[in-house]
């Protein structure tokens, strides 16, 4: 009886069970049919004709944005090739970095050696046409897809200078421009190595590898890598990078996709730097590739982190080729580092931006503590949570009330501010050494050009704002007379986590007694 009733039960589960199939298959075939109404609708109904072709990548954008994913993105061939530029660090352009201030396409930074600097172009020149086409209204993008073209071929720029009546016509040869992830290396106070890694292109870990051989070679007692604002790049260089560093055979990240199956990438032959004292740098803008290094040298005890926590994005993408010239770029992973951590730091995306809950502006040493606590290799205690957080925590130098003040009143007139200063500071740069010294009276001065350009600010208010003021024409002068190392030079003491970086290898020798400074402010 007890058989018979168990056999009616598990023949009464089958129609159960075969009914959530076909209503999930038919929950699908309903999708799918939903999906061929609307595309069929909108091709015959809507009324504007739309092509075919469009309809489908309308269709196809439609799905991966409801994805809710900023990191997932439909590229059309011309997107393709501008992601592979800014991916790679090398595409044949004319050598300029352009922004958007108040709809006028601005030049922000000319880069050495390149067509632009030879055709004269100067940072807060504005461009007006590319060839025959007025860039009224443009954005950035657009802008940069018309410079961007075949090695070799010509291209007409017309720019708008202040100052200068009449437009700037010039033929640039577009060529290769690489665009480098070390842009300098020098030796700061006591001989310290300092190196500004700023991406992964495809030459980051040579770059960074000369770098510090350089530095080596002259006689440096530590070094710091400065991956703050690093938004990352490719996997295979942080890899590489790790690699200079780390002992062989150590993981360096692994990977869990949906099948929460872990893929481990790891080290491989003898470190190029086993011994030299290291401190990475990283703030709320160091992002995926940069925080896979600063994860694994912090987790292997291979290197001292300073400054705030960074951005946390550990997404794994992948890119996958489709029909037509097109690619998908999706979401297919998380990054954890060697000691467990995930990388990931959950947010909310709402109207195409991410919602902080608790900004790292307000990042506490107690804050800090709260977080999920993991071990490195030596039993140090490092924190998970998102993001690679610091052994030391340092944020930067912030503006004061006056300072803050005075940025919102010229806000308005951001542009003016921009362009006159470039202006400005190029006519300083003509007269001043590379020991040059503030002079008050180019605060002076700077205050009545901008007046005469309509910015309206009191002048008290300008005065109680000179530090920032003497800051901004200072760099910019600085960068014009000699270059971004002597301008970071000369910031030094506007960057406070750096002088801390800098004031812990002073009084530490090796990567221990580093750690053991760190761990000492930590207990006050």
């Amino acid at each position: 009886m007890l058989r018979r009733r168990l056999a009616f039960a598990m023949l009464a589960l089958l129609p159960i069970a075969a009914g959530g199939f076909l209503v999930q298959d038919r929950a699908a075939v309903d999708g799918a049919r939903v999906l061929e109404q609307v595309l069929g609708l909108v091709s015959q109904r809507f009324v504007d004709t739309v092509a075919s072709t469009a309809l489908y990548e309308k269709a196809a954008r439609g799905l991966v944005k409801e994805l809710n994913d900023p990191y997932s993105e439909l590229f059309s061939p011309k997107e393709l090739a501008s992601f592979s530029q800014q991916t790679n660090g090398k595409y044949a352009g004319i050598g300029m970095q352009i922004e958007d201030l108040q709809g006028a396409i601005t030049i922000s930074k000319v880069f050495p050696h390149t067509p632009a600097e030879g055709g004269g172009v100067r940072e807060g020149d504005r461009i007006l046409f590319v060839d025959s086409l007025s860039t009224r209204g443009w954005k950035t993008q657009q802008v940069s897809d018309y410079l961007i073209g075949t090695p070799g071929t010509n291209v007409t720029v017309t720019f708008g200078r202040p100052g200068v009546p009449e437009p700037i016509k010039t033929t640039f040869t577009r060529r290769e421009i690489h665009i480098p992830a070390v842009p300098y290396a020098i030796v700061l106070e006591n001989g310290i190595g300092y190196l500004p890694v700023q991406r992964f292109n495809e030459t980051a870990t040579a770059e960074v590898r000369d770098a510090v051989s350089r530095l080596q070679k002259q006689g440096v007692k530590g070094v710091i890598l400065d991956m703050r604002g690093n938004p990352g790049g490719i996997l295979e260089q942080s890899i590489g990078m790790s690699n200079l560093f780390l002992a062989n055979g150590q993981e360096i990240v692994s990977v869990r996709g949906r099948s929460n199956e872990s893929q481990s990438y790891g080290t491989q032959g003898s470190p190029a730097f086993p011994t030299v004292p290291l401190t990475v740098l990283t703030d709320e803008y160091s992002a995926s590739a940069s925080e896979i290094v600063a994860g694994a040298l912090q987790d292997h005890d291979r290197a001292l982190v300073v400054g705030s926590t960074s951005f946390g994005k550990g997404l794994v993408q992948t890119l996958f080729p489709v029909e037509g010239g097109y690619a998908l770029k999706l979401t297919t992973a998380k990054w954890y580092t060697p000691s467990g951590r995930s990388i990931q730091r959950e947010r909310k995306f709402e109207n195409g931006r991410f919602v902080e809950t608790t900004p790292d502006s307000l990042e506490t040493e107690a804050k800090k503590k709260a977080r999920p606590a993991y071990r490195s290799d030596a039993g140090r205690i490092v924190y998970g949570g998102g993001g690679i957080t610091p052994d030391v925590l340092v944020r930067d130098d912030t503006l004061t009330t006056a300072e803050q003040a005075f940025n919102k009143l010229v806000a308005p007139k951001s542009q003016e501010i921009y362009v006159t200063l470039a202006d400005y500071a190029l006519e300083l740069s003509r007269g001043a050494s590379r020991d040059f010294r503030m002079q008050p009276q180019w605060r002076d001065e700077f205050y009545r050009r901008i007046t005469a350009k309509g910015v309206t600010v009191d002048r008290s208010a300008y005065d109680a704002a000179s530090r920032y003021v003497d800051r901004l024409l200072e760099q910019r002068v600085a960068r014009l007379v000699a270059g971004d190392s002597t301008a970071k030079r000369r910031d030094l003491r506007f960057d406070a986590p750096l002088r801390k970086a800098l004031d812990l290898m002073q009084k530490g020798s090796s990567q221990r007694e580093l750690f053991t400074l760190a761990a000492a402010q930590q207990a006050r």
